[in-house]
């Protein structure tokens, strides 16, 4: 590494970093993510970053599907083993920069959606809402056409607990 700013100085700290972030996150994420999220440190470069993640996925620490990036279970046990040794400051930027993605992943896993249509006839849409137990509501709704479905599903992602509460609410009146 050439880079001396920051307190990230060697490959083995952005590979523990690497793991740290991913350790935080329930679901996988795509490589631009990870990397603007592992280089919140001055010292960090986009090239040494690329060549970590690749040993990485070489050793077996990192799994890749459909460019998507997550934790294998040796990657897990190792990352807890020596995210200790991270900087503090490092630590904690990197917690505080993940925050945001963990809620939005956590939400999401929540929230289930799905369509099938049928030429001409129109779509199914099934939407649900867990609250991590079991599910709350589920509906199924039937739509126009497939532009219809799809703006009722992104609908429901965006609004799932506002449709949720007004729907107790109409119902209790």
């Amino acid at each position: 590494m050439t880079n001396s700013f920051g307190f990230i100085h060697d490959k083995l700290e952005i590979k523990i970093l690497i793991l740290f972030i991913l350790r935080r996150l329930p679901e996988p994420i795509t490589i631009d993510v990870l990397a603007e999220l592992t280089m919140c440190d001055d010292g960090i470069s986009y090239f040494d970053f690329s060549e970590c993640v690749s040993e990485l996925i070489k050793n077996g620490h990192i799994n890749v599907k459909d460019g998507l990036y997550a934790l294998t279970p040796k990657g897990a046990k190792n990352g807890e083993t020596t995210e200790v040794n991270l900087p503090y400051s490092v630590r904690l930027i990197a917690e505080n920069s993940t925050s945001a993605l963990r809620a939005a992943q956590n939400r999401n896993a929540l929230i289930k959606t799905s369509r099938s249509c049928i030429t001409d006839l129109g779509c199914k849409v099934k939407l649900s809402l867990s609250d991590g137990i079991g599910e709350i509501v589920s509906m199924e709704l039937f739509a126009a056409n497939d532009k219809q479905a799809a703006a009722i599903e992104s609908g429901f992602r965006k609004n799932a607990e506002g449709i949720y509460n007004k729907l107790i609410e109409m119902l209790v009146e």
